[in-house]
């Protein structure tokens, strides 16, 4: 089985568990409204990929941490996009949650989502592997590493641009590799710089698409950063600099991945999937900060 297959597969059985019984119709809906369409699933596909290039000897352990992984991320669009945060219009293509089904739901959705994650690891994996897994997605989820941090110094007057790069986006693919390693019975530690490093090349890759795509290619609203003043690459360093700044991100990374039975097949799909995220003419793009 592919491995978009292994995911969307173990994503549905996921969301069903979460609507069975007498449950509340409107926000069963809205659970499944929250994770589809996928989108990229480039974080569960990482996690994928590290597990099979170290072994991948319990797939149904790899397939519930890509998941799990998942809808911790599908959380974070759906309470990003509130009015409180980014008053988000669109998302995937679609209404944003909030205007799809209305706040309390959104709120009440992410928050399912959240718990629904730990649940599935927690009825899933191997008591040896289990406890290492939720204390990850723990560490990258909440305080003072984890996407809530990230989201947290958009709060603060004065914002640590690492730090906040680090948790906004960096922690869930610190996640995806590090949870992709233990799935395969491997230690965490030395997967920890490779996710690093893919969440610094993304998150220039996302300034550049959020600076030169359009709402239609993106699927949410572009010109984010700079409605919102958020500090990015390309304001930083231009088109031309931040493309140069990934490239240089993204030979680090491939470099950092650790000896495994899979490297030169991680290495492949690692490039392969970071030619996809920089947009189509950025590379012959010249401008300069500020422009």
């Amino acid at each position: 089985m592919k491995i978009a297959e292994r995911i969307e597969t173990t994503m549905a059985a996921a969301i069903a568990s979460g609507q069975g019984g007498i449950a509340p119709s409107k926000l069963a809906a809205a659970l499944e409204y929250a994770v589809t369409p996928g989108g990229a699933r480039i974080r569960p596909t990482i996690l994928t990929s590290v597990a099979m290039a170290c072994g991948d000897d319990h797939p149904a352990l790899t397939n519930t941490a890509a998941v799990a992984l998942e809808v911790i991320h599908c959380a974070s669009l759906v309470h990003d996009d509130l009015p409180c945060f980014d008053d988000a219009a669109m998302r995937r293509g679609k209404p944003a949650l909030h205007l799809a089904f209305s706040e309390p739901l959104a709120v009440l959705t992410g928050d399912s989502l959240i718990i629904m994650a730990f649940q599935l690891l927690a009825r899933t994996a191997p008591a040896d592997r289990a406890l290492a897994l939720i204390d990850i997605l723990g560490t990258r989820t909440g305080m003072p590493f984890g996407i809530c941090a990230g989201q947290g110094w958009e709060s603060e007057d004065q914002i640590d641009l690492s730090a906040y790069h680090q948790a906004k986006t960096g922690a869930l693919f610190i996640a995806a590799t590090q949870m992709g390693a233990v799935a395969a019975g491997q230690d965490a530690e030395p997967w920890e710089e490779l996710g690093a490093r893919i969440g610094e090349a993304f998150q220039v890759a996302d300034d550049l698409r959020d600076a030169l795509c359009d709402e239609a290619t993106l699927g949410k609203p572009a010109g984010q950063d700079d409605l919102h003043g958020r500090p990015n690459a390309v304001a930083a360093l231009g088109v031309a600099g931040a493309v140069s700044r990934f490239d240089d991100i993204l030979s680090g990374a491939i470099a950092s991945i650790p000896a495994c039975p899979g490297e030169a097949a991680l290495a492949q799909m690692v490039r392969a999937y970071a030619d996809k995220l920089v947009p189509d003419g950025a590379r012959s793009r010249r401008t300069v900060p500020g422009e």
